[in-house]
C-alpha cells in the first residue's frame, strides 16, 4: 500500500526530450533525485517519495507552455535548507539556466517560506523551496 495523501509520480510533456533530458539531469540530483530505469515512455528520476518522468509531447504542438491555461502552473521542490536554495540558485546562474525570481522570502506564502524560481528548457516554471514548518 502507499502512502495516502501524497503525489506517486509527476510526468512532464517536453518538444526537445533530449535537451529535456540533459537539463533534468543536472537539476534533479541536484536536488535530491536520482535517475532510475527509464519507463518506455521516457526517463524517470526518483525522489524520497515521488517519481519525476519525461514523455515527448505531439510532433504537431507547436504552443509554447502557457503558465496561465489549464494545466500545470508550476512544480515545486522540497529544499532540505536555506542554504539548499542559494546553493541551486548558483549553480543555475553558472549553467545559465533562466531565473524568474532569484532566492528570497515569501511571508505571504508561509512563515519561512524561502525560495527560487526558474525554467526548465520549455519554459515550464519550477521552484525550490525550503519551509521551516513542513510538512504541516
Amino acid at each position: 500500500m502507499g502512502t495516502f495523501g501524497s503525489i506517486h509520480h509527476i510526468d512532464i510533456t517536453v518538444r526537445d526530450p533530449q535537451r529535456a533530458l540533459e537539463f533534468y539531469d543536472f537539476v534533479l540530483p541536484l536536488m535530491g533525485f536520482r535517475r532510475i530505469e527509464d519507463a518506455d515512455e521516457g526517463p524517470l528520476w526518483a525522489g524520497a517519495q515521488v517519481e519525476v518522468g519525461l514523455q515527448t509531447a505531439r510532433a504537431d504542438s507547436t504552443a509554447a507552455h502557457d503558465r496561465r491555461s489549464p494545466g500545470l502552473h508550476h512544480l515545486a521542490f522540497t529544499a532540505p535548507s536555506r542554504e539548499a536554495v542559494d546553493e541551486l540558485y548558483a549553480k543555475l546562474l553558472d549553467a545559465k539556466v533562466p531565473i524568474f525570481d532569484p532566492p528570497a522570502d515569501y511571508p505571504e506564502y508561509a512563515p519561512g517560506y524561502y525560495a527560487v524560481f526558474f525554467a526548465d528548457p520549455d519554459d515550464i516554471k519550477l521552484e525550490y523551496v525550503f519551509t521551516p514548518e513542513w510538512p504541516v
